[in-house]
């Protein structure tokens, strides 16, 4: 299932992005986010399964929330209260395998090519 990744751009801390991720066909798999900075291993960021379980990584919690659009095979990142720490290249995930494998990389099957987020102090 290709994946097409959008939304990044540069802003202010403090600001909010968000950011979308369509694949190329209405597919039921749980689609999810991870992002990769400078010199860092990609992590994850948030998840959303087909049974409808949301997962976030703890520094996101409370400013970031992952929503899907089943009719437009989207799922979505609103990204708020930006800091320069969340500055990465953020990718855009689907089929997970195990459902406890969530913040694997491995654990997925499709990737999107990715997205630049960038926040400045």
């Amino acid at each position: 299932v290709p994946l097409q990744a959008c939304g990044g751009g540069l802003v202010q801390a403090g600001d909010s992005l968000r950011l979308s991720c369509a694949a190329s066909r209405r597919s039921g798999y749980s689609m999810g986010w991870f992002r990769q900075a400078p010199g860092k291993e990609r992590e994850f960021v948030a998840a959303v399964t087909r049974s409808g379980n949301i997962y976030y990584e703890d520094s996101v919690k409370g400013r970031f929330t992952i929503s899907r659009d089943n009719a437009a095979r989207t799922v979505n990142l609103q990204m708020n209260s930006l800091k320069p720490e969340d500055t990465a290249v953020y990718y855009c995930a689907a089929q997970l395998g195990r459902e406890t494998s969530y913040m694997m990389t491995s654990a997925w099957g499709y990737w999107g090519q990715g997205t630049l987020v960038t926040v400045s102090s």
